[in-house]
């Protein structure tokens, strides 16, 4: 909904028009909607999915090209989990929506030991539901709702925890090349999209499963990225900025080809 005061009212209408341009932004940057496209929107009733279903709702209207939306829900049989709002609320919307029902979160917790991270095995799952019925349903685009902080976020972790240079791309052909998995949230920020989501008083449901777990390493970063934000401003669009101008020849990549042959010598070319 919009707010009904006029300061209200006037300072959504601003975040919405610029949530709408960098969406619009990003999506002509990487080429992710051309037209005729079937564009699933993976809702999960938080506050990212949300908001990006409503930007795509509203950029339809105006778009060069036409293309459609319809919102998925993978309802994982979490315990308590309010399986009438969503429906309710995309019904009320007039939306194309389609709920997947798979019990992911019995998997999960018969793997993964109390108090341990499930955040992975519980998205590989549910990546593969929401990716085998895209297929089967002619979905052209997935839609997922990372912003550009879950991006950074995944770029350190990757860098502190697992020795690697990478983050998430906004436009990825999946590994099995069926499907292109497209990140339009990708240049806004969470700061932005948390006020657009209280704004429009979306029905959020929070995840039990993972999402509130505690000590999470993510936390750690985004608690990392919110103090560079305050001490630094403009920090977080530089190394963003970056990601985008990446040069492979300037860092220390290994080369497979030879890398065995040295290995196997244990020692450095001999010079003559």
């Amino acid at each position: 909904m919009t707010p009904p005061d006029k300061k209200s009212r006037t300072t959504f209408n601003k975040l919405q028009k610029r949530l709408c341009r960098e969406v619009g932004s990003v999506i002509a940057d990487y080429r992710m909607i051309e037209d005729g496209d079937r564009v699933m929107v993976c809702l999960s009733g938080g506050k990212d999915s949300f908001t990006l279903l409503d930007i795509l709702l509203n950029l339809q209207k105006t778009a060069p090209v036409r293309f459609e939306v319809i919102a998925v829900n993978l309802d994982q049989k979490q315990p308590g989990f309010p399986g009438h709002i969503l429906p309710q609320y995309q019904e009320s919307l007039g939306v194309a929506y389609h709920i997947i029902e798979k019990d992911t979160y019995s998997v999960v917790k018969r793997v993964i030991p109390e108090g341990k991270t499930t955040c992975g095995l519980c998205s590989r799952l549910r990546r593969g539901t929401l990716y085998g019925f895209a297929e089967e349903q002619g979905m052209t685009k997935i839609a997922l709702g990372h912003h550009r902080d879950d991006i950074l976020e995944t770029f350190f972790l990757n860098i502190f925890y697992n020795g690697k240079l990478k983050a998430m791309p906004p436009k990825l052909l999946s590994d099995d090349r069926k499907n292109i998995v497209i990140r339009p949230l990708a240049y806004c920020r969470e700061k932005d999209i948390d006020r657009f989501a209280g704004y429009r008083d979306f029905p959020i449901i929070p995840c039990n499963l993972c999402g509130t777990q505690e000590n999470l390493q993510r936390q750690a970063m985004k608690q990392m990225l919110q103090h560079w934000d305050r001490q630094f401003p403009g920090r977080l669009e530089t190394i963003f900025t970056s990601l985008q101008n990446v040069a492979p020849s300037q860092l220390a990549m290994l080369h497979c080809s030879t890398l065995p042959v040295w290995k196997a010598c244990g020692r450095s070319p001999t010079r003559k």
